[in-house]
């Protein structure tokens, strides 16, 4: 019996129903915000699926608790499916209203089942100290180009840079390249000619080579274990290429069918 549990919970078809469920219920947490839908005639019908649902991720942990007992707890991606289940069991009262808004946490659990996802938040956990360096060279950046626009801009333009945390936020905005030149460089501009040169330096430094760096680190993580699930599961490749080469086969074969038959006729 066992046994039988443990394939239906680890096939594949399983997998992807619940991969359904967790959309259609992202659907339906969706349509919930909605206060005209909801105080309608089918109002009910949305929460009657989103308790089938719920009903059907509790049996979903249930059985993947049997099936792993208790290495399931060591699994950090099972102890986050168990703890999105449990939030979403626990009845959202008036005292306990902040659990209705954490029931979305359910929608992150497509990255505990979808494997190219986990691949992604394995790289991002990875690389955190290497982040924490570069947040950390960024926030110098922004500290000290902060200092320097505040004493230079800081009495004709009070709103941007009238303080160091305006000036901070300013050159945030200035960092994300959102109406940066038209709205904040220009107009700077006009009253110091010179000051393109400030903000250049600055995106040049925190924009295209600071920002840059944190993504050159997240792929190159990825890149590093996608390599060691490789080196762990040496199998698959090798299935791959037996499957490829009776494929390329078979492909011959079909061929030298094709060209018989045309030297026959």
């Amino acid at each position: 019996m066992s046994e039988k549990i443990a394939l239906l919970v680890e096939s594949n078809k399983f997998k992807n129903f619940i991969i359904w469920l967790i959309v259609i219920n992202g659907v339906i947490l969706g349509v919930a915000t909605s206060k005209t839908i909801m105080s309608s005639d089918y109002g009910y019908l949305v929460t009657l699926i989103d308790n089938i649902i719920i009903g059907i991720f509790t049996v979903e942990i249930i059985l993947r608790i049997y099936v792993h007992r208790l290495s399931f707890f060591k699994d950090p991606w099972s102890l986050f499916d168990f703890f999105v289940v449990v939030i979403s069991l626990v009845p959202a009262n008036d005292g306990l209203s902040v659990l209705r808004a954490l029931r979305v946490l359910r929608l992150f659990r497509l990255l505990t089942i979808v494997p190219q996802m986990r691949v992604i938040i394995a790289a991002l956990v990875k690389v955190i100290p290497g982040i924490g360096s570069i947040s950390m060279v960024v926030l110098l950046f922004f500290y000290v180009f902060s200092i320097m626009a505040t004493h230079l801009f800081a009495e004709a333009f009070p709103v941007w840079f009238g303080d160091l945390g305006k000036s901070m936020y300013t050159l945030f905005q200035v960092m994300t390249l959102e109406s940066w030149s038209m709205g904040i460089s220009r107009p700077v501009m006009d009253v110091f000619p010179y000051a393109w040169i400030f903000f250049l330096i600055f995106i040049l430094l925190v924009t295209f080579i600071m920002i840059n760096l944190f993504i050159g680190i997240i792929v190159d993580a990825i890149f590093t274990i996608k390599e060691e699930e490789k080196a762990k599961n040496p199998q698959k490749d090798e299935v791959t290429m037996e499957s490829l080469q009776k494929e390329l086969s078979e492909l011959k074969l079909l061929m030298q069918k094709i060209d018989n038959k045309l030297e026959g006729n």
